[in-house]
């Protein structure tokens, strides 16, 4: 069973088809989740800090540290794991042993439902601190914008990363459906051949008892010269 297509990959060895493979629902979902991901990490980095006429930088988020500190950490391992299953999509139908994809698809199903409950968590936690934030206490002219987008592509990340996690699923589903690869009849359906036959088309193959020698029969000209016919008894 080790190279036959299964995962939602062809068979192992495959010509890589960069269309195919830029049009799949999946590879979409993964560039946008990649994108989604580096706008909320560089929004909160480049301006989610404000300084209150010090030196002193105060996050933006209610002066809650953790707030930027957690959008910006969900935000950079989204970031490297989005480059980090791309590629494994690129390689995944060069690989050949079914348990090796299942351990990859089962990889990126836990990982993409874990990092969909971080994104929620992140969106709910960055729009409470913000709704908290009072202008009077910071300067938010200085960060407001870049609040706004932190918490609305936090948003769009929930949309993108529950996304993914639906397609690994069917992927899954669809490698352990072992109806793929049973010979036995299914309800309404034909039985399927394991092997194919040896007909050739428009041809019946034809058993080998049916090729058999006649029975020796002797007849005149068949005898040598001078044989006689023993008598019989």
């Amino acid at each position: 069973m080790d190279g036959a297509g299964s995962f939602g990959a062809g068979r192992a060895g495959s010509a890589f088809d960069l269309l195919a493979f830029v049009k799949q629902p999946q590879t979409i979902l993964r560039v946008l989740a990649w994108i989604f991901s580096m706008v909320v990490f560089a929004s909160i980095i480049n301006e989610g800090y404000v300084n209150m006429g010090s030196e002193r930088l105060h996050c933006v988020f209610n002066k809650n540290a953790d707030a930027c500190n957690y959008g910006i950490t969900i935000g950079i391992v989204a970031f490297l794991a989005s480059v980090f299953f791309l590629a494994l999509d690129v390689y995944f139908p060069q690989i050949s042993s079914v348990k090796d994809r299942k351990r990859a698809v089962l990889l990126e199903m836990v990982f993409s439902g874990f990092w969909t409950f971080l994104w929620f968590v992140g969106f709910c936690f960055l729009a409470n601190q913000w709704s908290h934030t009072s202008p009077k206490e910071l300067p938010l002219e200085q960060a407001s914008d870049a609040a706004r987008a932190a918490i609305a592509f936090s948003f769009f990340s929930i949309l993108t990363w529950a996304g993914l996690t639906v397609c690994a699923v069917q992927r899954f589903l669809l490698g352990t459906d072992m109806t793929l690869f049973s010979t036995e009849p299914v309800d309404g359906q034909a039985p399927k051949q394991p092997y194919p036959s040896n007909d050739v088309i428009g041809q019946t193959t034809i058993p080998v008892n049916a090729y058999q020698s006649p029975p020796l029969i002797e007849t005149v000209e068949t005898r040598p010269p001078g044989y006689n016919i023993p008598p019989a008894f």
